[in-house]
């Protein structure tokens, strides 16, 4: 048999950029993936946080993310999600590639926000950023938005000061003008993105302007929510998948719970706006919240896009 494919860390990262990912991700919808069939994802509570179990099967090929999130992590100085990937041919199920899962899931899920922000907004003046968070996921979206988007300003929130004023350096470093800022900033914003491991909404969403644009990956868990019933009732929603969102996004799920929406609120997914069938207004009359779980098929979409550009294939 022949050898199994191994990528650190660094392989993964860098053998794609999120615009390619996004690319892979959005040729995974176009060819017919359907993500309201993808299975769900399974947690194990384990001593250090959980243990998450993801598989999911496409064209000619399967996979499965094992990955673990252990909340005490960063306090030892170790990242705060692990795992691997193991890539498997379809037909056959032989493995074929094992990917370093955190390195791959840092990379998936701001390509999932750009493949939505592509089509949620439009052409036109540099964009006001507001930034939640201080993370990995903090930086790959910042990175990720300069690689669609030119920014006019970027504004970062943080819990540590410290944190915050680091990333805001990063982004100038990028060419950026950003600062730190506080809560309240959300009230000029262009864009929000949301990427903390908050429980409870980190803004008041009644400040985010008619036509803003508010991403939130922060949290898949139905108890866990980054923004508030107030912004989720004033804006059209979009999510993955409509399956996964009433599972697991407890942006919704509480609002939903409070009588504040129905089921019906979700205006349309990611499959809809790739295929076209949401067109969305130049500026709309509302905020639009896209709510990312972060999915099964978009790690295999990503993984078989990293196995073709290191130059293997099924064959070899």
């Amino acid at each position: 048999m022949t050898a199994l494919l191994q990528l650190d860390a660094a392989r993964t990262a860098g053998a794609l950029t999120t615009a390619g990912a996004a690319d892979a991700l959005a040729g995974a919808l176009r060819a017919g993936l359907d993500p309201e069939a993808c299975p769900g994802r399974t947690g194990v509570p384990v001593p250090g946080g959980e243990l998450l179990l993801m598989p999911a099967a496409s064209g000619g090929y399967a996979g499965v993310k094992i990955a673990g999130v252990a909340p005490g992590n960063p306090a030892l100085g170790l990242p705060r999600i692990t795992g691997s990937y193991l890539l498997l041919d379809g037909p056959t199920l032989r493995p074929l590639a094992l990917l370093d899962g955190a390195a791959l899931t840092a990379l998936r899920t701001p390509a999932v926000s750009v493949l939505a922000l592509r089509h949620l907004t439009g052409p036109g003046r540099p964009l006001r950023l507001v930034l939640f968070g201080s993370g990995p996921q903090a930086y790959g979206h910042l990175e990720a938005v300069l690689e669609l988007r030119e920014l006019a300003e970027a504004v970062v929130v943080a819990r540590d000061p410290g944190r915050a004023g680091a990333l805001a350096a990063h982004a100038r470093a990028l060419g950026v003008p950003a600062r730190t800022g506080t809560a309240r900033d959300v009230e000029g914003a262009d864009l929000v993105l949301c990427c903390t491991t908050a429980r409870e909404p980190l803004f008041d969403g009644r400040l985010v302007a008619p036509g803003a644009v508010v991403v939130a990956v922060g949290s898949h868990e139905p108890d866990a929510r980054e923004t508030d019933t107030a912004l989720v009732r004033r804006a059209a929603v979009y999510v993955e998948s409509r399956a996964a969102a009433l599972r697991e996004a407890g942006d919704l799920l509480i609002p939903e719970a409070e009588g504040a929406i129905g089921p019906g609120h979700i205006n349309g997914t990611l499959s809809d706006l790739v295929a076209g069938r949401n067109a969305v207004a130049a500026r709309p009359s509302c905020p639009q919240l896209f709510k990312s779980v972060g999915m099964a098929w978009e790690d295999l979409a990503v993984a078989v896009a990293i196995y073709h550009a290191t130059g293997a294939n099924s064959e070899t």
